[in-house]
């Protein structure tokens, strides 16, 4: 059991984040990443702790700034899914690889995402119990 409950719609480090001013990497050029710093982690590729799952989509505007899609490719089918940040355990920009704590069957059993539902509450709450009860029952390896 964690000694504190999982918050799946909060980065753990932000300053895993490209544009995030740690004052080590100050004049590195973070243009056109707007309001939404996880731009700059589009097509890096994603790991679960167990494998590979696929890569930041591009269309990772489309869901709100505390979320990824992850296309994963012919894995489960061409199916985009959507993670918490929360998940995110570490971040490597010489490798272009985000790293989750989660396997990729828990990520493959989550709630599928579907661009034309219009219940965007109802997924996202949906998918913040699905990853809650995750951790509640498998705590993340660190």
């Amino acid at each position: 059991m964690q000694p504190f409950p999982f918050a799946p719609w909060t980065w753990r480090d932000p300053t895993w984040l490209p544009g995030v001013d740690t004052g080590a990497e100050r004049g590195r050029d973070t243009a056109g990443t707007g309001d939404r710093p996880d731009t700059g982690l589009i097509g890096y590729a994603v790991e679960a702790t167990d494998g590979a799952i696929g890569k930041v989509d591009e269309d990772n505007a489309e869901v709100p700034a505390d979320c990824l899609m992850v296309d994963t490719g012919p894995w489960i089918f061409g199916r985009k899914v959507v993670l918490p940040v929360g998940t995110v355990q570490r971040v490597d920009h010489q490798e272009r690889r985000v790293y989750v704590d989660r396997t990729k069957e828990q990520i493959k059993d989550a709630p599928e995402y579907d661009p034309d539902d219009t219940d965007r509450d109802g997924y996202r709450q949906r998918t913040g119990d699905y990853y809650s009860e995750s951790y509640r029952l498998v705590p993340p390896m660190l």
